[in-house]
């Protein structure tokens, strides 16, 4: 029977090995005439920020906040009785369902509905997130050892409500913080629908060439990530939520009937609203085997590609902004770029992409892999300060590779498989940019006022993202990596 290391070992070949046997259905081609001329005028424009829209972008910042408080702060009172509950298997496969569908995926539902107002961003936020906040609390609530610490035949609620929160409050608390970070960029790419957030004035720049504008906002948005430690402080969090309230865009008046006839009509075929089910079963067969089947397949292979690559960066990278490497100026730079990569969503570094190597897989590679690439390589340089080393034990690229990676590589790859089901989500939403996976069709389904197609398109991804998650958990035991509690 192989032991723990041959088994790390045979996963991680699992995914390298599978990548490069899905190398030759992958299209990797790069569009562009002359990207290094894009390319240019990009750095051009990062060094000559335009600020004179300063006015326009603090608009868009304060709404791109009001989404992302408001969302958290209502999945966090929904997730945190949901989390009670967990324990029935009807919440669990309803909250995996809900929080596997992308928040854009959300967004284009409810705009249907609700047009592009506040509330369809807060839902598209909400929703999700309190799923996630369900599963997460419940895990972190379930490890909490309190059985002394109450009388016996204390009913659950109070068991809950005076032992088991304030015990892991601050983890908790901690979790929460991370999701809003999350939400940060979930609000951020909502713009890409054409809500008023940060996203809506980033991709309007890229698109037009003004990128003196796009790097104002890039930076804008770095710097807002970067400050959190400066100004999200528990105590003023309801402050900020009443501004939040207050920084809401309209919100168009919507009749609960619209909503009644959109669940219940207009995301059924004809077919099966009118009780034929022959005719109903063969909407769905052919749907399934000529738009279904092919996205998913693109879906699954950018997604693997990207995995693959997110391991070789997160190997290469995970030593910058270390304690144990390099000197004070050098690990303050490496935490940087691992800052910028990070905090940057995959939607907005695949549009980049898309513009300077054209509409291929490439650019979607290349965003999936540096974005996750730097948050495990980033989890991975603060673990590695934690290493204890030898006196005698080398430096440089041998201390790195010798010392530091054996002992670091279960942890990384712990993290690479939480973000396999990630890589999965936002590979299927990149398709809204024009790169065939479900995104692609989901989009196009909703342009065509095809709802019916739009609404099965989106459970094949829900299901497909559960059933990666689930493969997920039986890599990690395979292998015997520890559960964590990532997003």
């Amino acid at each position: 029977m192989a032991n723990s290391g041959q088994r790390l070992k045979q996963v991680s070949l699992f995914f390298l090995i599978s990548a490069l046997l899905l190398l030759p259905w992958a299209d990797l081609a790069v569009y562009q005439v002359e990207p290094g001329t894009e390319l240019g005028r990009m750095l051009n424009g990062l060094l000559h920020p335009d600020l004179s829209q300063w006015r326009t972008l603090l608009s868009a910042t304060g709404i791109t906040l009001a989404f992302a408080f408001i969302g958290v702060a209502a999945a966090a009172i929904l997730g945190l009785p949901l989390a009670l509950l967990f324990q029935w298997r009807a919440i669990r496969v309803a909250c995996a369902f809900f929080r596997a569908i992308h928040e854009l995926f959300w967004a284009l539902i409810f705009m249907q509905v609700f047009g592009l107002s506040a509330l369809t961003g807060l839902l598209a936020i909400t929703l999700p997130y309190a799923c996630t906040f369900a599963k997460v609390y419940a895990e972190i609530l379930g490890g909490v050892d309190d059985h002394n610490s109450v009388p016996k035949g204390t009913d659950k609620i109070s068991h809950w409500c005076y032992s088991k929160i304030p015990s892991a409050w601050s983890a908790l608390v901690a979790y929460t913080r991370y999701r809003f970070e999350c939400a940060l960029r979930s609000s951020a790419i909502l713009g890409f629908i054409g809500l008023p957030t940060l996203g809506f004035y980033l991709e309007t720049s890229f698109s037009q060439g003004q990128y003196d504008e796009a790097t104002t906002i890039l930076l804008l948005f770095f710097a807002l990530i970067a400050s959190l430690k400066l100004w999200l402080y528990a105590r003023l969090v309801p402050l900020y939520l009443l501004a939040a309230f207050w920084l809401l865009p309209d919100t168009a008046t919507v009749h609960g009937s619209y909503l009644w006839q959109f669940f219940s009509q207009d995301i059924w075929p004809k077919a099966v609203q009118a009780g034929d089910w022959s005719a109903a079963f063969s909407w769905y067969g052919k749907q399934l085997q000529e738009i279904a089947l092919p996205a998913v397949g693109n879906t699954l292979l950018l997604t693997q590609l990207s995995l693959a690559v997110t391991c070789l960066l997160m190997i290469a990278f995970s030593w910058l902004g270390s304690q144990q490497f390099g000197c004070r100026p050098s690990q303050v730079c490496g935490h940087g770029v691992l800052l910028v990569m990070r905090s940057t969503p995959e939607m907005i570094l695949a549009f980049i992409f898309l513009l300077i190597f054209g509409p291929s897989m490439l650019p979607a590679i290349l965003a999936l892999a540096l974005h996750n690439g730097a948050l495990i390589s980033y989890l991975g340089s603060r673990i590695a300060d934690n290493v204890k080393l030898r006196l005698d034990a080398p430096r440089g690229l041998n201390r790195y590779g010798y010392e530091v990676l054996p002992r670091l590589y279960p942890q990384l790859l712990t993290f690479l498989l939480y973000r396999w089901e990630v890589i999965m989500r936002e590979s299927a939403i990149l398709g809204i940019l024009g790169i065939t996976t479900l995104g692609f069709y989901i989009d196009s389904a909703f342009e065509d006022i095809r709802f019916d197609r739009a609404a099965l398109l989106i459970i094949v991804s829900a299901l497909l993202n559960i059933t990666i998650d689930s493969l997920s958990r039986r890599a990690r035991a395979y292998a015997g990596l520890r559960e964590l509690r990532m997003g």
